[in-house]
């Protein structure tokens, strides 16, 4: 399954919560209503069982309960014709999978390759530091690049989308707690982020962080420390990987913040890039006006933004 959030700009300005099927977009909450009246459970039809939120916020909230739902009617509507449903992905704006999650937690430095490119040692513990979400922007959006910096970089991640309240959850128990994954481009400014010990100043400027283009569920995902990770600038390929290379594995990453701090369903982690950043190009590459950064990873798909003033 993949879940996206979408607006129709002609009738609303607020995101719905969708999902993507042979490149059209479904929207959810009506396509449930949709299947409670095919079924023809007329208990159901004015009751909460027959709605799949339609609200991002509330999607996520509502956790398992709301995947659950969503699974339910994807699986339903394989069998069934519903033109009248759907949206060709052209017609809408998707936008960040996650609209305003509570927590971005990032991890550093969480390839080796990357650590020796960056000049670093390898971390004994997973390196966090954070995002907010003034800096998400979806798939169809820009990235800006703001004048505080000259030396606006490129990272491809795997991001990991929570579904269940975590805290002190073990690495045998983290794939329960995981709503699925995306691609996340965690642009880093580098001369504000190294101007001070601590990263945060480089890392959540306004509306440069690109995450999508939709969350994959953990069930369509064979094993999500074996895919291929890749970036593009401009068409040239700049970063190619396999997320078997992590220092810390994605369950080893959710039991240890989950030992620090409570998850809450729709935060999103962001489990590093891999070598290749334009930091350590020689000559350095940073991005510029007018750059496309293409991002790919294996069994999730392609996020392409570009970049703005």
């Amino acid at each position: 399954m993949r879940l996206v959030t979408y607006k129709n700009e002609q009738v609303s300005s607020m995101y719905r919560m969708g999902y993507e099927k042979d490149g059209k977009i479904v929207d959810l909450e009506r396509a449930c209503q949709e299947m409670v009246t095919i079924k023809q459970d007329m208990n159901l039809v004015d009751t909460i069982e027959s709605i799949c939120p339609s609200d991002p916020n509330l999607f996520f909230q509502m956790g398992s309960w709301s995947f659950n739902k969503a699974e339910e009617v994807v699986s339903f509507f394989q069998t069934h014709d519903f033109p009248h449903l759907y949206y060709d992905q052209k017609d809408v704006k998707l936008g960040p999978p996650v609209v305003t999650p509570h927590k971005i937690i990032c991890i550093g430095t969480n390839y080796k390759d990357h650590v020796h490119e960056m000049k670093t040692e390898l971390p004994t513990y997973p390196v966090l530091f954070a995002k907010f979400a003034n800096a998400l922007i979806g798939p169809d959006d820009s990235i800006e690049k703001s004048p505080l910096t000259e030396k606006l970089d490129y990272e491809v991640e795997l991001a990991v989308v929570i579904k269940e309240k975590a805290k002190n959850i073990s690495k045998e128990d983290a794939i329960d707690y995981i709503a699925g994954y995306t691609i996340a481009n965690d642009i880093s400014a580098r001369d504000l982020q190294k101007r001070t010990p601590q990263w945060l100043q480089g890392k959540t400027l306004d509306r440069s962080t690109p995450i999508g283009p939709w969350i994959v569920t953990p069930q369509d995902i064979k094993d999500p420390q074996a895919l291929k990770i890749e970036s593009f600038v401009n068409g040239e390929r700049r970063q190619s990987s396999n997320t078997e290379q992590m220092i810390f594995k994605i369950d080893e990453i959710i039991e240890f913040i989950s030992s620090l701090m409570t998850l809450e369903p729709g935060d999103i982690i962001l489990t590093g890039t891999p070598d290749g950043v334009g930091f350590a190009q020689d000559p350095p590459a940073f991005l510029q006006a007018g750059d496309e950064v293409s991002l790919s990873i294996e069994e999730i798909g392609t996020l392409t933004n570009r970049v703005i003033e």
